[in-house]
């Protein structure tokens, strides 16, 4: 099968052929139609999510069908559609797991790092971590919901009933929550990198009340607000920005170190959490409600050997929205 290999960190993904896998029996094997990159991907190429399985196939937002089923596998049928996220398996017996926080296990493993992911023709996935993907949506839209809407869901999950929402880093979960929070009349202000207009004009489209860059204060005290981009430095940024009470919600995997910042932004009961991963209850409800508003996802489609072409867009910032690769 086809396949965008990374075997060493820092270098491009190489183009090759390698053996179609071979599910065990409690496995699926997935014939891939559609998977998305994100800042993730190049955070695991750029070395600075560490100990990637290597050689390791990439990508975690992938959307494809069921060609093959273990003999312990009930879930799913032949042929039909689902979905593969960044969280691929959990122990499944600790503590976390028992909660239903199985994005906290100590021995979860992530599709695209430790689990081949679906920038191949085909992949392995386990049922208990696929879903269905809703009928309406084409494969390369439903993609993004994999990952960017499923993290951008539970981020907004953390923010709890805020009514003026801040968003810092407005890529492909950005494009997805303002739908979301608007649909839910929440005032979503749009924070993006300085200079780039036209993230700004695309977040008012989408409904933004105010966009600027992040080096401005919005015009009102935001109740929340979530960072998407991986940068520290917005954290003390985001504080100063949220009213008493408010709380900054670092969204994504991988973020550069916090400077320090004076007590003052942090008191009067601000707050500051992270946001680990999904659960599959996050992938449950977010993809009951996705149709519902409907989300529409904004992608920009490249082939499978056109990938390195698409993570260098994507670090570049060349296209506003979501980055898929098509398979099918």
């Amino acid at each position: 099968m086809r396949a965008m290999l990374m075997e060493h960190p820092k270098r491009p993904l190489r183009y090759t052929h390698v053996a179609t896998p071979v599910p065990d029996e409690n496995q699926l094997l997935i014939k891939v139609h559609a998977c998305g990159i994100c800042r993730t991907d190049l955070h695991i190429m750029d070395g600075e999510l560490a100990y990637p399985k290597l050689p390791l196939i990439p990508g975690h937002q992938i959307v494809g069908t069921v060609a093959e089923k273990g003999k312990n596998v009930t879930a799913f049928s032949l042929g039909q559609r689902v979905g593969v996220p960044w969280l691929g398996n959990s122990c499944g017996h600790c503590t976390y797991c028992l909660a239903g926080k199985e994005n906290l296990c100590d021995r979860a493993e992530f599709t695209g790092y430790q689990i081949d992911g679906g920038l191949a023709d085909y992949c392995l996935a386990y049922p208990r971590f696929c879903f269905p993907v809703p009928e309406h949506y084409p494969d390369n839209q439903a993609a993004p919901l994999l990952c960017a809407g499923l993290i951008g869901y539970r981020s907004l999950g953390k923010a709890g009933d805020a009514r003026r929402l801040g968003i810092y880093g407005f890529g492909a979960a950005a494009h997805i929550l303002t739908q979301v929070a608007r649909f839910q009349g929440r005032e979503v202000y749009a924070f993006t990198r300085e200079g780039d207009t036209r993230g700004q004009q695309f977040a008012r489209e989408l409904g933004a009340v105010w966009a600027g860059d992040s080096t401005q204060s919005p015009p009102e005290p935001l109740d929340a607000a979530i960072i998407f981009a991986p940068a520290g430095e917005l954290v003390p940024i985001a504080l100063r920005a949220v009213a008493k009470g408010g709380i900054v919600v670092c969204g994504g995997i991988h973020m550069s170190d916090i400077p320090s910042f004076p007590y003052d932004i942090l008191w009067g009961e601000r707050m500051v959490c992270s946001v680990a991963n999904l659960t599959r209850h996050d992938g449950e409800a977010f993809l009951s409600i996705a149709p519902a508003i409907p989300i529409e996802t904004e992608v920009h489609t490249y082939g499978l050997e056109q990938a390195n072409e698409a993570l260098a867009d994507l670090r570049s910032g060349r296209f506003p929205g979501a980055y898929v690769i098509q398979l099918l």
